[in-house]
């Protein structure tokens, strides 16, 4: 199996969260986890006769939590949430040394251009669902954002 395939299995284990990916092409076959073998899952195989003490902690490198939003503040009935529509990598402008499309104090237009989500290697546009003023921006540039996850508020 080629290493840049394998590389990229790599970096869509970590982007998307989940534990454990296994592709199989002919007679080749490669298993990527997040969980080291012989650990936690080698204990709870066993047959349980009496409580078992918890397994120590095993130490891992520190990532962000995936699902973690940050807590949105309190909305007034004026205001409307722009959410992610897919999950991905936030970009608020459409390269590195460009201008942000949209600013906090910014007057937006149905269907204006407020950032890009990079899934998959695609570019994709998010555009305002609402006219109106953006009175917060809740992602940062690079991040990953999840599905449902706030982005804008437009008052």
């Amino acid at each position: 199996m080629d290493i840049r395939k394998v590389k990229k299995l790599i970096e869509l284990l970590e982007e998307s969260g989940i534990a454990e990916i296994e592709i199989k092409e002919g007679e080749e076959a490669v298993r990527i986890s997040r969980m080291p073998t012989g650990g936690y899952l080698t204990h709870m195989q066993a047959p349980m006769m009496q409580a078992a003490p918890p397994p120590p902690a095993l130490a891992a490198p520190a990532a962000p939590a995936v699902g973690a939003v940050p807590a949105a503040p309190a909305r007034h009935a004026n205001e409307h949430v722009v959410a992610a529509p897919m999950v991905g990598t936030f970009y608020a402008s459409a390269s590195p040394g460009a201008k942000a499309f949209v600013e906090i104090g910014s007057e937006v237009k149905e269907g204006q251009v407020l950032c890009i989500i990079e899934a998959m290697k695609m570019m994709n546009q998010i555009e305002s669902d609402k006219a109106g003023k953006v009175t917060a921006i809740m992602a940062t540039n690079g991040d990953p954002v999840e599905f449902g996850q706030p982005l804008f508020v437009i008052e």
